[in-house]
């Protein structure tokens, strides 16, 4: 009996592995021709509509408290040396008249951008409304048992503007839906030692001299674009004393990325100046750096993602403390993605927690960061039970929404018994001193 239950859980796990590769089965390339916004990783765009394909749970279970970490909605980029770099080199051109039509145009193209963008650095855009909205009203729709009655919702957000404005967006949603919930919100200096956490000891270390050889080698035949200097300067040879080529590339795609994010994403033509392979290789150059950043790279330790212990910890004492309720509720918090992304290495869900030095080896393993944190990104944790007195506590992941696995054997995938995820991330956590 006991070697069929073993065999039945390794089956269960290489149907969840099957899963997730049917997942990455679409090429990177693909998505980006398809997607563009994918390639800006960190400013892509939170999907407008989410499948609704969950596993039903097993007979009896019913979810009855929810643990979430979501990223702010879309907003601009927090200062202007995105855009500066490119659009100095771009003046630099013009005071020498080497400028093509093109090249004109562009220059006039990020002097509107420049101006549209000008004391709202960081702030969010009109498209967070309606993602942090929608995002509330299917958390709600898909787990009405958690949101009845006067069901408590505690809000939590770190103390950027952004961060708090989108916690309203979605309470606001929230009440509409249901006028009766108990609803709390806060922000405050007292809980970033957790909800905002950048250890100074590992930020000071990611980037070692191992790890920046690696980088350098890996991006070196990535940079450049001989293509678009000339399409925008009439000697590209002779403005290379003025223009770096590689930085230009680089942040006038990005430039043209950040953009999707506001009001002008349909009235500037900045990113039909790049092809898909060239926005391909951009994705491939910010994957690697935040691997390098936030992922568990060989090349600086493997520690990286410990950055969020003090959140797992939260996360885990949280939970005790609202199962041991005897009703419904949910705990909202909302951040930012330098901490949802480590949040998820750490707990290795959807195999995030790779650990590897070879960076050319992220897409293939399925190390694609733009699929963790897009604008309005979310982890929940939705636990289940069949009364208060069901001792037996299940728990579903979804990243984005989406059916997630994590690294613990179960029979009921995407269902973890919650007693082994606890005892997981406690054993993980153990792995860090300070």
């Amino acid at each position: 009996m006991r070697r069929f239950a073993i065999l039945l859980i390794l089956l269960q796990l290489s149907i969840v592995n099957y899963q997730l590769s049917m997942i990455h089965a679409q090429p990177v390339m693909e998505i980006i021709k398809q997607h563009p916004a994918y390639s800006s990783c960190n400013y892509d765009i939170y999907p407008d509509s989410i499948p609704d394909n969950l596993t039903p749970a097993p007979a009896g279970k019913k979810p009855f408290y929810i643990s979430h970490y979501g990223r702010h909605g879309s907003r601009y980029i927090s200062n202007r040396t995105g855009y500066d770099t490119p659009y100095k080199m771009m003046i630099q051109a013009e005071k020498v008249d080497e400028l093509t039509p093109t090249g004109k145009k562009v220059l006039q193209e990020m002097k509107r951008i420049l101006n549209d963008s000008e004391d709202r650095w960081g702030e969010l855009t009109y498209i967070s409304s309606e993602q942090e909205r929608q995002i509330a009203r299917r958390m709600i729709t898909r787990f009405p048992e958690v949101f009845k009655d006067t069901a408590h919702v505690s809000a939590l957000s770190t103390i950027v503007p952004r961060c708090m404005i989108s916690m309203s967006y979605t309470l606001m949603e929230l009440a509409q839906a249901n006028p009766r919930l108990q609803i709390t919100m806060e922000s405050t200096k007292r809980t970033q030692h957790y909800m905002n956490f950048q250890d100074p000891v590992l930020r000071k270390g990611y980037m070692t001299p191992q790890a920046q050889k690696a980088y350098d080698a890996y991006i070196a035949p990535l940079t450049s674009n001989s293509r678009l200097m000339e399409m925008i300067f009439k000697n590209p040879d002779i403005v290379k004393e003025i223009v770096d080529e590689s930085f230009f590339n680089y942040y006038l795609m990005k430039m043209g990325l950040f953009i999707l994010n506001t009001h002008l994403k349909n009235e500037t033509y900045l990113l039909s100046l790049f092809q898909t392979e060239e926005l391909y290789r951009m994705w491939q150059i910010d994957n690697a750096l935040w691997y390098i950043h936030f992922g568990f790279c060989k090349l600086n330790g493997s520690r990286q993602p410990f950055i969020q212990r003090h959140l797992l910890r939260q996360l885990i004492a949280d939970a005790d403390s609202c199962i041991r309720l005897d009703r419904p509720g949910a705990q909202l918090r909302f951040g930012h993605d330098t901490v949802l992304l480590p949040l998820v290495c750490l707990m290795g869900i959807n195999g995030y927690d790779l650990a590897t030095d070879r960076l050319d080896q992220l897409e293939q393993r399925g190390w694609w960061c733009s699929s963790v944190f897009p604008m309005g990104a979310n982890v929940q944790f939705i636990f289940y039970r069949s009364s208060p007195k069901d001792n037996d506590v299940l728990v579903k992941v979804l990243l984005n929404e989406q059916e997630a696995r994590l690294p613990i054997p179960t029979r009921s995938a995407p269902y973890y018994r919650w007693a082994d995820v606890r005892r997981y991330c406690l054993n993980k956590l153990e792995q860090y001193k300070d």
